[in-house]
């Protein structure tokens, strides 16, 4: 039984890590070496591929990495000024109204976001905020309220309302209960919300290309590779390196701060 998990599980290692591998050594070959040995490192490899998309004319990796990074924190700041007193008041209230307004909330869980691009548009449109970076912060940071408002409900739920009910006897209103109380309590939760929020927004293709657009001149990481490589999409060796220069940040970045998200999902259970 031992010998079939493990086997299962590096055969499950195989098929999630044959993607990247495939990623990191081709960005090195050169257009015919990745046509015929896709999948060989025992061929000429090249820093020079990765460098020329570094430096390429047609799209400013660097600026690129700032773009997104500023949407990243801006739109993990909003978040979490909206989320957090939104769970808070979830958690600790005890209507019907309040777990009416969770499950509303917990609903945009199932509705993927493409499918909510169109209806934004026409809103942004209408407020003249289509193709701006406000109307593009707000789209995403709704896009992030579903887990965020669900992760830091259950989290909530794991402290005890005796800490509020004694911050309330020396006089602490709620919103210095939750700034001073229960906020230091949740910095776990916090991470992980704020980890996969990173994560999402610097992955994202789909949104940035519609909400903002080609027509803003502002490009994330992801449609400023697109606007790069999309005429030479035959060039395999522009491609590869584009789209390592892309991920490498935020793939290092998850794996030095995986061990906040698997923290902060279990540190509520075993506060309970």
């Amino acid at each position: 039984m031992k010998v079939l998990r493990t086997g299962i599980l590096t055969l499950a290692g195989v098929i999630m890590l044959a993607p990247l591998y495939l990623l990191v050594v081709n960005s090195f070959k050169s257009q015919q070496d990745i046509m015929e040995r896709p999948f060989s490192f025992l061929v000429h490899l090249s820093p020079s591929y990765l460098w020329d998309a570094l430096t390429a004319p047609t799209y400013n990796v660097v600026r690129g990495y700032l773009v997104t990074a500023g949407f990243v924190i801006g739109v993990g700041l909003l978040c979490l000024l909206v989320t957090i007193p939104a769970a808070y008041v979830v958690a600790r209230g005890i209507r019907r109204a309040h777990r009416v307004a969770l499950m509303i909330m917990l609903a945009g869980l199932f509705i993927p976001s493409q499918v909510l691009v169109i209806p934004v548009v026409y809103v942004l449109r209408s407020i003249h905020l289509m193709g701006t970076v406000p109307g593009f912060l707000l789209f995403e940071t709704t896009l992030t309220i579903p887990v965020s408002v669900f992760l830091f409900t259950g989290f909530i739920q794991t402290i005890p309302r005796q800490l509020d009910e004694a911050a309330r006897i020396d006089g602490a209103g709620r919103l210095r209960i939750l700034v001073q109380v229960i906020v230091p309590l949740m910095r776990p939760a916090i991470a992980t919300v704020v980890v996969l929020n990173a994560v999402s927004v610097w992955a994202d293709f789909v949104n940035p290309q519609i909400i903002l657009g080609p027509a803003s001149g502002i490009y994330t990481v992801t449609t400023g590779v697109y606007a790069a490589i999309g005429q030479f999409t035959t060039n395999f060796s522009a491609v590869y390196p584009n789209l390592l220069l892309a991920i490498a940040p935020v793939f290092v970045f998850f794996v030095f701060m995986q061990r906040h998200i698997i923290s902060g999902l279990t540190s509520g259970a075993l506060k309970g």
